[in-house]
């Protein structure tokens, strides 16, 4: 079992390119452990965490409905935004600046294999992570992501999270808002959900801009904490040593 984690701070870049880079490692990981059924090997998988933010785009995962997306394709592209249909599970979902996207790639068999217990663990990172803030973060029954203020009629969700798996093997992941641009939500019905506000931790704590940077070493912090894993700290940013 290998618990070292590669984290990779890629900055903001087109979705289309880091899906192509995810299926990249995501493959690689399946390939080594067919050789290693193949040939009664043991090389080990390795396990990453890709941080991002995107351009304006929205995606769809492999049960959404179309009907979510409420804006044309020609008006999609008056707003600088694309759209794609994705591999992942989960319905309609967006991203742009201001959102730390994660893209967890690891073999769970490296930890535990529970996709469960790995969605549960996403979400409690977050919710650490913005306890450290001062905000009670929660779930939503039967509702996957992170959301605030769930048993009232002001709910909002602040965390959305889709995933796919693959013998044990992950990719896709959570987007977390922090400074985004709330008005692009308006275009969809966020996951599907009708009738629940979506928010941003910025908008939350009444400031103009919270630090990237900051959200995503705490984010790091509670991950490893809490999947028993080990920072490889050769070629990270300094902020995820600390």
């Amino acid at each position: 079992m290998n618990k070292l984690l590669h984290v990779e701070n890629l900055g903001l870049q087109d979705y289309k390119k880091i899906w192509e880079y995810q299926e990249k490692l995501f493959n690689e990981i399946l390939d080594i452990k067919s050789n290693n059924r193949k040939q009664n090997a043991s090389a080990i998988t390795p396990n990453y965490l890709l941080f991002v933010e995107h351009p304006h785009v929205y995606t769809l995962g492999k049960s959404g409905d179309i009907q979510n997306l409420l804006i044309s394709e020609e008006n999609l592209l008056k707003i600088g935004a694309n759209f794609y249909k994705i591999n992942r599970g989960g319905d309609i979902t967006y991203h742009g600046p201001g959102q730390i996207v994660g893209y967890p790639i690891l073999d769970l068999e490296n930890f535990f294999t529970d996709i469960h217990k790995y969605l549960r663990l996403l979400e409690e990172m977050v919710i650490l992570t913005l306890k450290e803030y001062g905000l009670k973060a929660e779930r939503s029954s039967g509702e996957t992501g992170v959301w605030l203020d769930v048993a009232t009629p002001f709910a909002r969700k602040i965390c959305a999270m889709g995933v796919r798996a693959s013998r044990w093997v992950t990719m896709h992941g959570f987007a977390l808002n922090v400074n985004a641009d709330l008005g692009y939500f308006d275009n969809m019905i966020p996951c599907g959900i009708k009738g629940k506000a979506v928010t941003s931790l910025n908008v939350e704590l009444g400031k103009a801009e919270i630090s990237i940077e900051e959200v995503q070493g705490k984010l790091v912090r509670h991950f490893l904490n809490l999947f028993e894993a080990i920072l490889v700290k050769e070629g990270s940013p300094a902020q995820f040593i600390k």
